[in-house]
């Protein structure tokens, strides 16, 4: 169990990304970024083709269906946001179980110490 103060920081964290992601995506500057621009450059972005979520609900940081500019893109940002906390909030949980199976059998630490000579890692 996260204590209080651990909370409150990531709820804070969570916050503040969602803004920056929801709201300030909205400022991003519309030129190319260095490796569209670097392709533009040197002349082999003509070979340029989509990928295949070229489709999807979210591509180019955009939401399908939503015609205010201003709004796409933080919609995209904030689901981007709550996808990549949802997938660390969930590997947390993942090693946190882990390692609370591993240290809870003593009872095997101490054997693999009998068997060893050498107290476990």
């Amino acid at each position: 169990m996260m204590s209080k103060r651990t909370s409150g920081l990531v709820a804070a964290g969570l916050a503040v990304c969602l803004l920056i992601g929801g709201g300030v995506s909205y400022f991003a500057s519309g030129s190319p970024d260095g490796l569209n621009r670097v392709a533009a450059d040197e002349g082999f972005d003509r070979t340029e083709t989509d990928h295949g979520l070229a489709d999807s609900p979210f591509a180019g940081y955009e939401t399908e269906g939503v015609d205010q500019g201003w709004l796409t893109g933080g919609i995209a940002g904030i689901v981007g946001v709550g996808g990549t906390f949802l997938v660390a909030a969930g590997l947390v949980l993942l090693v946190r179980r882990r390692g609370q199976r591993e240290a809870s059998s003593p009872a095997e630490n101490a054997s693999a110490a009998d068997r060893t000579g050498r107290p476990p890692a």
